[in-house]
């Protein structure tokens, strides 16, 4: 058998001289060493896009977005998230049949494009519902032609669901990412949309209509886009954008709640710096001398928190607080 490097003289040759220690082996190398093959042309999918974090921002996504499909379709759809998943851009243009709503958008600061592609039994069903149907007449009938194009009732519905899918989208990401998307080009052959390379990943959400394989909306991020924020996705996501009603009802309860716990306030009128062995020699009648400051420290348990005046107010004393304190013990600036 010829390698294409050495014949098969050159390989006996090669052999016998190491068997007969003319050619050396033994020079230090570490043959011993298990090896584990690595593809440099490969791009590893695990450093660092958190793919929960993409699905919890999709589940957001998806309650807002049932709700604005109702405010403009007054029904409501039975839309159902798939798992995302990262797969390579040419696998994911194989699972696609035209003609589709295929949509470039950009989505700054997020780099390059991403795809909203939406499957035409979806638009056929929100058009029909959008002019008073059940969402069922306006369905088609077998496949597609391949170059059929949208009429431009139904790319005016397209653009409606669009919208809501934009804004709805917007909010989902607010509290990670403030995200500012622009429609850049609609194509029905998902070939022409290059938004990267057949061998590079995507990062891919599906969103199912009805549990139906046949109706889909798709978001497709490229994988590099997201690289730049894989440490926010990283770490984690909050559920929500401060803004819910629920939360701000707990939020008042809390601090009601706080207004009735008790502290324990101390007012500091002076010090006094002194060595252990005089502490020990003080008798009864001994008087201490320290300078007054200009202003007594108001503690809160042990926390120095105000600067006060001492005085008297009728028969009791008083204190007059004149700044408050930083956790340094510093003024604060007004």
């Amino acid at each position: 058998m010829s390698t294409g490097l050495l014949s098969e003289e050159e390989l006996s040759a090669l052999q016998e001289a190491v068997e007969d220690g003319s050619i050396a082996v033994d020079t230090g190398y570490n043959t011993r060493v298990r090896v584990r093959k690595h593809d440099l042309a490969s791009e590893d999918s695990t450093l660092g896009i958190n793919v929960g974090a993409i699905e919890m921002i999709n589940e957001r996504f998806l309650r807002l977005f049932r709700l604005g499909l109702v405010e403009v379709l007054r029904s409501t759809p039975k839309i159902a998230p798939l798992k995302s998943e990262i797969v390579r851009y040419g696998d994911y243009l194989k699972m696609l049949k035209p003609p589709l709503s295929v949509n470039m958008v950009r989505m700054n600061p997020l780099r390059g494009f991403s795809l909203i592609v939406i499957e035409p039994q979806v638009i056929f069903q929100s058009l029909d519902v959008f002019f008073g149907g059940f969402g069922t007449s306006g369905m088609a009938k077998g496949p597609l032609p391949l170059t059929r194009l949208f009429t431009p009732t139904e790319t005016r519905v397209i653009s409606i669901i669009l919208e809501v899918f934009y804004r709805s989208l917007k909010e989902a990401w607010a509290p990670v990412l403030k995200l500012d998307l622009e429609l850049a080009n609609s194509e029905i052959n998902p070939q022409f949309a290059q938004i990267a390379d057949e061998n590079d990943l995507i990062v891919l959400s599906r969103f199912e209509i009805e549990n139906s394989k046949d109706k889909f909306i798709d978001l497709v991020h490229p994988y590099a886009s997201l690289k730049p924020i894989r440490d926010v996705l990283r770490s984690r996501v909050q559920t929500g954008d401060g803004n819910e009603s629920s939360e701000k009802v707990w939020r008042d309860q809390l601090r009601e709640a706080t207004y009735e716990a008790s502290l324990e306030l101390q007012v500091m009128l002076g010090q006094v710096q002194t060595t252990l062995h005089s502490l020990q020699n003080l008798r009864i009648g001994d008087v201490l001398y320290f300078k007054k400051p200009d202003t007594a420290r108001v503690n809160i348990c042990t926390i120095g928190t105000f600067d006060a005046e001492v005085g008297v107010v009728d028969t009791q004393m008083a204190i007059q607080i004149k700044d408050a304190l930083d956790v340094t013990g510093q003024v604060k600036t007004r």
